[in-house]
């Protein structure tokens, strides 16, 4: 089946979508965010097969999500790293989390692992705040409208 693509799309959602929008992608992410940085090692923690996951690796690298570097050069073997790019992924990819968390295990335990802070290991719960004010973005408080239009530049709706 042929996939149809946003990344040209006005729509910042729809871009975004277009880089993420397959199951896999989110999560060879996820690994990266926890330090995996070997196609074997996210591989076999993914179970993902190798033309899969290499898909997902060389469109990453194409959007600079990642890049690819060099560890060993006989025989060559290779490392991904999140570039500033992949780095500002870890906010979506937390939102997933905290969604996924809260509300996709119904009665069960839930997950079996959780987002700790760093230093005091005590569980965190992404939230998003507007980074102007340090305020929570919420439906309620929030609104879509169309860019204000620059001179002979026509702007059409995102949604």
């Amino acid at each position: 089946m042929r996939r149809t693509r946003f990344d040209t799309a006005h729509c910042p959602v729809a871009r975004t979508t277009d880089l993420l929008g397959d199951w896999w992608t989110p999560l060879v992410l996820r690994q990266l965010f926890v330090g995996e940085r070997r196609f074997a090692q996210i591989a076999e923690s993914l179970d993902i097969s190798r033309a899969i996951l290499s898909s997902r690796l060389k469109r990453l690298e194409s959007e600079g999500v990642v890049a690819k570097v060099q560890y060993e050069e006989h025989p060559p073997r290779f490392e991904y790293h999140l570039t500033d790019k992949g780095v500002a992924l870890w906010d979506v990819v937390a939102a997933m989390w905290r969604f996924g968390d809260d509300w996709m295990f119904d009665e069960s335990p839930g997950a079996q692992v959780v987002l700790v802070d760093k230093e005091t290991q005590k569980r965190v719960q992404p939230q998003m705040i507007d980074a102007n004010t340090g305020q929570p973005l919420t439906l309620a408080t929030t609104r879509v409208r169309p860019r204000t239009q620059r001179k002979n530049q026509g702007v059409r709706p995102v949604l």
